[in-house]
């Protein structure tokens, strides 16, 4: 591969951003595309971005993308652990690189997060390379080059075409001079910290789990991330910091690490950790004790009916007739609202309000908004076949296995029975004492993880005695040979 082997050694990002047009200040990504390059080849990833205000007509011209299509995209919040562990200890290489840099690390400081790249500016490196030219827009170097472009004015688009040029260069002029204009640009950054150097010298720069300790023994933060390594140096470099920011990097006095087998292993173990420990620092995994959901049974007459699911009865591992997960009995409440007036379901027959009486009809049949179950305008089958219409959307998926499953990653396995996460393990006596523990709570971002996870990871059920585990162990314990070696 053509290009200076120090660079590629330590990693190439090429970025590109869309936006609304409006402030770093302010969430106005639209899109985001990166382009790796290192020794071990290319790697293309991109996404669209929802922001918080709305694309003008004229930037939905520019670059195609619309208010709609954003519609349902993330939040950067959501993409901020993907977007880090592309970009963290690489160099961030950029067209106007100071416009897409200050709004990705804007936004990266409004998760909590800080990152350091390297800055590489194509028009500064084109600038340096080809003095004699005018004009160094991206348009100017794709009409000079000929660069291909596939989809100018998208994001992914315009960062393929950045490793088209970097690969032009690197082809046009000795590999030497290449680099020493790069060195030029980039300058040499340091990497300030409050710890103890010898605090970080283990870290390694693989996916785990990390825990951040003060002066007591229960730890300030629990993090995780594919790049261990990287993630917890970005929590000492940031120059601009809210105040829980500044806070938690000024108290932290030790670090932990667990590495993990994968990034599956680091997002169970985390929200795991999260539940058990309850660090002050963090907001978001935190255990939700008044979680609840519907659960659709039928009264007497074998009409349908709702009531709330909670602490031990809201199990879809066991359950096949729960929807919606909701924090409290107000949310589910209010859901249940919109959902009737939307799907012009009968309130009192759902339990919300008082029953109007024999005879007589609710208030919303009056303003129109209920069918008329309430008043024998609609059988109450049909207004049953409507309420199970309205809830299939919020429909729990209930646990596909006869009984607890070992889901492979790597060297591991993660024991799972009823969407709770039992543990990890990488030896058989390990995993009989996962089976032989007592099943957790059902916790909800668990499931969420669990969810996404069964479709995408080898799954071998785990019945008592059974050959199968035994074998799928000692598969794992061979990959783990293998990585050692």
């Amino acid at each position: 591969m053509s290009a200076p082997k120090g660079l590629l050694q330590r990693g190439l990002a090429f970025v590109d951003i869309e936006t609304t047009g409006g402030s770093s200040q302010r969430e106005s990504i639209t899109e985001i595309g990166i382009v790796e390059l290192d020794e071990s080849g290319v790697r293309e990833w991109s996404s669209l971005v929802r922001p918080e205000m709305p694309i003008p007509a004229h930037i939905e011209r520019l670059t195609g993308i619309s208010n709609r299509m954003i519609a349902d995209a993330p939040r950067f919040a959501d993409l901020a652990d993907t977007v880090f562990d592309r970009l963290e200890g690489r160099v961030f290489i950029a067209h106007n690189a100071r416009f897409d840099h200050a709004h990705l690390r804007a936004a990266f400081r409004r998760t909590g997060m800080d990152i350091r790249p390297r800055v590489l500016c194509t028009v500064k490196l084109s600038r340096r390379l080809y003095p004699a030219c005018r004009g160094h827009s991206l348009d100017a170097l794709i009409a000079r080059h000929g660069l291909q472009v596939r989809d100018r004015h998208r994001a992914l688009g315009d960062a393929q075409a950045l490793l088209q040029f970097w690969m032009m260069l690197n082809e046009h002029f000795p590999s030497g001079q290449v680099e020493e204009a790069v060195r030029t640009i980039i300058g040499h950054p340091s990497l300030p910290s409050q710890l103890d150097q010898g605090q970080l010298e283990g870290l390694p720069d693989g996916p785990g789990v990390y825990l951040f300790y003060g002066d007591t023994a229960m730890p300030l933060y629990v993090g995780k991330s594919t790049r261990l390594r990287s993630r917890v140096l970005s929590h000492f470099c940031a120059d601009h910091r809210g105040e829980r920011e500044l806070s938690l990097s000024q108290q932290v006095r030790r670090i932990e690490w667990l590495e993990t087998s994968g990034e599956l292993g680091a997002l169970l173990k985390e929200a795991q950790l999260i539940k058990q420990l309850q660090p002050s620092h963090n907001r978001l995994l935190r255990r939700h004790r008044d979680l609840c959901a519907w659960r659709l049974g039928t009264d007497l007459l074998g009409d349908p009916r709702l009531e709330l699911a909670q602490g031990e009865m809201l199990d879809p591992g066991q359950q096949d007739n729960l929807f919606g997960i909701f924090r409290s009995r107000r949310e589910a409440t209010a859901r249940l609202q919109a959902l009737a007036r939307e799907h012009g379901l009968c309130p009192p027959l759902l339990g919300l309000g008082r029953p109007a009486g024999e005879g007589r009809r609710c208030f919303d049949f009056q303003l129109k908004r209920c069918a008329g179950a309430c008043a024998g305008v609609e059988s109450s089958a049909v207004h049953g076949q409507r309420l199970r219409h309205a809830l299939s959307a919020l429909k729990l998926q209930s646990w596909p296995f006869p009984g607890p499953v070992g889901l492979r990653e790597g060297r591991s396995l993660h024991v799972i029975d009823g969407w709770r996460y039992l543990g990890s393990c990488e030896d058989e006596g390990s995993l009989e004492q996962l089976l032989r523990s007592a099943r957790p709570s059902f916790d909800l971002d668990i499931y969420r993880l669990l969810v996404k996870a069964v479709g995408r990871f080898e799954a071998v059920e785990l019945a008592p005695g059974d050959s199968a585990r035994r074998e799928m162990v000692a598969t794992a314990a061979e990959v783990g040979r293998r990585e050692l070696a």
